[in-house]
């Protein structure tokens, strides 16, 4: 078997089944710069990864493998996945389940296989509009390494909970149980959504805080491909004690004040932040879809207001943002122009009274010249979205240094090394 280390900015030593962990004493300088060790700082659970679900059709999963190929934020010695039936009308049957290493395609890497338990059992009924949390299991996750959970739905729900733009390519099975099975061979058809898994949490050595993405399509990353999104492009520019697992929390059409797809912010906050361990910091990208629709300037600040004072009461960390441009269709009408100005102002004038910071998304990306229109090069094509360069000017709109980062993980003195199958 092959294998390869990686090295994380991580303090404690933790037992690992098929992997090795060795802890590297500090340097001299290291042992002098280094936190106090405190109970705080020790291990901790922390999302991982995170997809917000919307209803959809779950026939054609009947009797097959789902395999949700998804890149967790975190690493760490411990998993725990997060399946969901919040939109199903009646209960969701996993009868197996497992998680591994992605390799090419719809491949696991061999050796990496490890089963999934729900209480204790490999199987498990999901209650409809509910969703529930696996066991831990022993399981070595990398920070931007791709891993590969599969579920066996032996019956399916008309409706099930889908994630739909994905942006990264996952697999269904022919009909069987191919959860235990590393090979591609049964996994003929990809899709590029992820179904029934909305979330994986890694147990990281040391505590680590996360910072929720809450938002539309812009948020999605539609325009984008890949992990270009600008949730990528921010997790890229956290390190040391402001590394934090960037979680993308965007439904495409999705509007704050009624929801549109999916559920709106507030309805779905539970789910996308109260249920995520380590969760501190919100960033609230939303309202474009509101005033295409014919919702007020009004309406879409009471609405933000709203918002950002209930993740405050709840003792976390939220950030607003402006609306960025758009010319095309109804985005751009006057009237829907005007009504983001009039939001936008409201933002950078009196948004800080509601959050911990605003960040001017808007003149990011606009076109200097006209700006009520996407910069060309920011622009995807359409008119609303953004391409992969407008969404990595989202990322540096973002001022790192008021997000609450990983406390834990400034001046380490002892660093962890880990080996796992490749």
């Amino acid at each position: 078997m092959r294998t390869r280390s990686w090295v994380a900015c991580l303090v404690g030593l933790a037992v690992v089944v098929g992997a090795g962990v060795t802890v590297l004493p500090a340097t001299s300088s290291e042992a002098s710069a280094a936190a106090p060790e405190t109970a705080d700082c020790g291990p901790a659970w922390v999302g991982a990864w995170r997809a917000s679900p919307q209803p959809g059709p779950g026939a054609d999963l009947a009797g097959r493998t789902l395999r949700m190929v998804v890149t967790p934020q975190a690493t760490g010695t411990e998993v725990r996945v997060r399946v969901s039936n919040r939109f199903g009308a009646e209960p969701l049957q996993i009868d197996s389940a497992s998680i591994g290493i992605a390799g090419a395609g719809a491949e696991l890497a061999p050796g990496s296989v490890r089963p999934l338990t729900f209480g204790g059992a490999p199987a498990v009924v999901v209650p409809a509009g509910e969703e529930l949390t696996g066991d831990p299991v022993p399981f070595v996750a990398e920070r931007v390494r791709p891993l590969a959970v599969s579920l066996h739905l032996p019956t399916a729900p008309t409706t099930v909970s889908v994630h739909p733009v994905a942006l990264t390519t996952s697999y269904v099975s022919e009909p069987g149980d191919a959860v235990d099975d590393p090979s591609s061979t049964a996994f003929t058809r990809p899709v590029g959504a992820w179904s029934v898994l909305s979330g994986l949490d890694v147990l990281t050595p040391r505590a680590e805080q996360a910072v929720v993405l809450v938002g539309d399509s812009i948020t999605d990353g539609v325009g984008s491909s890949g992990d270009r999104r600008w949730s990528d492009a921010l997790a890229g520019r956290l390190t040391g004690s402001l590394t934090m697992p960037v979680l993308n929390a965007g439904i495409s059409a999705n509007q704050l004040l009624v929801g549109g797809t999916g559920q709106a912010p507030a309805q779905r906050y539970g789910a996308d932040v109260e249920a995520v361990p380590g969760a501190t910091d919100v960033v609230l990208h939303i309202g474009t879809n509101d005033l295409a629709a014919g919702r007020s300037a009004a309406e879409v600040i009471a609405g933000l207001a709203a918002y950002a004072d209930r993740v405050r009461a709840d003792g976390r960390r939220i950030f607003l943002t402006t609306i960025t441009p758009s010319a095309a269709g109804p985005h751009g009408t006057p009237g829907a122009v005007a009504a983001r100005d009039a939001v936008n102002r409201w933002v950078l004038t009196e948004g800080r009274a509601h959050a911990d910071g605003v960040f001017d998304f808007a003149a990011a990306v606009a076109d200097p010249s006209t700006p009520s229109r996407l910069a060309p090069a920011f622009d995807s094509g359409d008119g609303l979205h953004l391409s992969p360069a407008g969404y990595r000017a989202l990322a540096e709109a973002v001022d790192v240094g008021r997000l609450s980062g990983s406390p834990c993980l400034a001046d380490d003195a002892r660093r962890v090394v880990v080996s796992a199958p490749r």
